[in-house]
C-alpha cells in the first residue's frame, strides 16, 4: 500500500499543428491543476476537498471526517498508523448535494488511544491527500487546542493570517473551537472557499468543535451545507431543529460542549421553547460529566461587550446552570471586539484571583465593534480585560490541574492571559 497517492501523467498528443499544440497545452495545464492537489490518477479526476475532522462523543476510539466533491461519487476512507502497518478501508455515505457539490460522510471507529495514524479520503480511485489524525488520549494527557472568534468577513485578507499564524505558532493543536459566524452569508460558496482555504490542512487534521452562529442562518433557515460540513457528534437534545448544532464531546479530561444562542427573529414562544430545551439538555450534560475540565462553545455572549448588544436572553436561560455547575470556560463571539471577566461574586480579596467560569468574547476577522463594559456590570459581571479594534486567536493548554489561556494577535503577541487551577482545596482564576 503506497503512503502518498500516485501522480498524474499525462501524454499530450505529438504537436503536428497549431491546433495540436493547443490541445498539448490545454491538457498540460489541466494535469498541473489536478497534480498539485496530489490526487491518484484518472481521466477527469472528481478531486475531494473541504477534508473536516469533526469528533465523535468518543474520539479516543473513533472519528468523523466529511468532505465534497463536484460530482456524486461513492465515499471510501483509508486509514493506516503513522508508525507502519496495513491500511483499514472505511465505507461512507453520500449526505447529498448543497452548495456548490456533493458532501460525503465516513466514521471510522476501533482506533487505538493517543495514537498517530494517516488517512486518506476519495472514491476507491481518486484520492485525496494524506492526513495526519491523532486520536485522544488518557484525561490527564497534556494537549493544546485554539479557538478563534468571528473570521466572517474580508476572510482571505483580513481573517486568513489570524488563523494561519494560529496552526504556525501551535503545530501540535489537538481540537479548534469555533464561536460561530465562520462567514457572512450562510450560503455562499466562494466565502466556504474561503474559510477552508485560511483553515488549510488544519481543518483536515485538528478536530473542529464548530458552534453556529446568525451569519450560518439565512433568516431562520440554517446554511445548507453546514449539518454535512459540521455534523457534530449526535448526542444533541433530540430537537431535529438543533440538529448538529448543540453536542458535546470528551476529549483528553475537558468536555466540550456546543449550544446554539441564535434567536434573533424568532417569536418570543419558540426562543423559549429552543432555550428551554437546551437548558434541560445541558443540565444533565454537565450533572453527568466525568472529566475535570468543562469548556463551552456558542455565539451570542451571555454579558454582551460591544454597544447597542445585550445578552439578556442567554443569561436568563443559561447562566444559572454555567454557574451551578462550575464550568470553567465559556467561548463566544458575535460583538466584534475582546473581553474576559466573570461574575462580581466570584471575586477574591486576593488581587487578580477570582473563582467561577470565565466568560470571554473574542473576534478572529478584521469587522470591528467598539467595546463597552456597560452589559457586564448589568448582568453582575466584571469585564477584567476588554480590547477593541483587536484581531486574535485564543491558546489554551490542558493538564491534569491547570488549565492555561492565552489570547494572542497574528505576530504572536499576547493580549491577555490567566489560569485556572484546580490542585488545591477550590479552584482559582488567576490573571497571568
Amino acid at each position: 500500500m503506497p503512503n502518498t497517492p500516485s501522480r498524474i501523467t499525462v501524454e499530450p498528443p505529438s504537436p503536428t499543428s497549431r491546433r495540436a499544440r493547443a490541445v498539448a497545452t490545454a491538457a498540460l495545464a489541466a494535469a498541473l491543476a489536478v497534480g498539485a492537489t496530489s490526487v491518484a490518477a484518472a481521466d477527469t479526476p472528481v478531486t475531494p476537498e473541504r477534508v473536516t475532522l469533526t469528533p465523535t462523543e468518543t474520539p479516543a476510539t473513533s472519528q468523523t471526517i466529511t468532505w465534497r466533491t463536484a460530482e456524486d461519487t461513492d465515499a471510501v476512507v483509508q486509514h493506516i498508523p503513522a508508525s507502519g502497518g496495513e491500511a483499514t478501508t472505511t465505507t461512507g455515505t453520500g449526505t447529498g448535494r448543497a452548495g456548490g457539490g456533493y458532501h460525503h460522510r465516513a466514521d471510522l471507529a476501533g482506533l487505538e488511544p493517543a495514537t498517530d495514524y494517516r488517512y486518506r479520503v476519495g472514491d476507491g480511485e481518486t484520492w485525496s491527500a494524506w492526513y495526519p489524525l491523532t486520536t485522544a488520549g488518557q484525561a490527564g494527557e497534556p494537549f493544546r487546542f485554539l479557538s478563534f472568534g468571528d473570521v466572517q468577513n474580508d476572510i482571505t485578507a483580513g481573517a486568513a493570517p489570524v488563523v494561519r499564524a494560529a496552526y504556525e505558532a501551535v503545530p501540535d493543536a489537538r481540537v479548534a473551537v469555533h464561536a460561530g459566524d465562520l462567514i457572512n452569508h450562510a450560503d455562499d460558496d466562494a466565502e466556504w472557499d474561503e474559510w477552508f482555504a485560511a483553515q488549510g490542512d488544519g481543518a483536515a487534521s485538528v478536530n473542529h468543535v464548530t458552534a453556529i452562529g446568525n451569519h450560518e442562518y439565512d433568516d431562520w433557515d440554517i446554511s445548507t451545507v453546514w449539518n454535512k460540513q459540521f455534523p457534530g457528534a449526535g448526542n444533541g437534545p433530540g430537537d431535529s431543529d438543533l440538529d448538529d448544532t448543540v453536542w458535546y464531546t470528551d476529549y483528553q479530561g475537558v468536555r466540550f460542549v456546543t449550544l446554539n444562542s441564535n434567536y434573533t427573529n424568532a417569536p418570543w414562544f419558540d426562543v423559549k421553547d429552543w432555550m428551554e430545551d437546551q437548558e434541560a439538555w445541558l443540565e444533565d450534560v454537565l450533572a453527568d460529566n466525568p472529566n475535570e475540565w468543562t469548556v463551552v462553545a456558542f455565539h451570542q455572549p451571555v454579558f454582551a461587550n460591544s454597544e447597542g448588544r445585550s445578552g439578556a436572553v442567554v443569561r436568563r436561560f443559561w447562566l444559572d446552570v454555567f454557574e451551578e455547575h462550575d464550568v470553567d470556560l465559556v467561548l463566544q463571539g458575535h460583538d466584534h471586539s475582546y473581553g474576559r471577566g466573570g461574575l462580581r461574586t466570584n471575586e477574591t480579596s486576593r488581587a487578580g484571583v477570582t473563582t467561577g467560569p470565565v466568560y470571554v468574547v473574542s473576534v478572529t476577522g478584521p469587522k470591528m465593534y467598539e467595546p463597552t463594559p456597560f452589559d457586564w456590570n448589568l448582568g453582575g459581571a466584571r469585564v477584567r480585560t476588554q480590547l477593541g479594534d483587536t484581531q486574535t486567536y485564543q491558546v489554551v493548554s490542558v493538564e491534569s490541574d491547570l488549565l492555561t489561556y492565552e489570547a494572542r494577535t497574528a505576530d504572536g503577541t499576547v493580549v491577555d492571559a490567566f489560569e485556572i487551577d484546580t490542585s488545591g482545596a477550590e479552584k482559582v482564576v488567576r490573571d497571568r
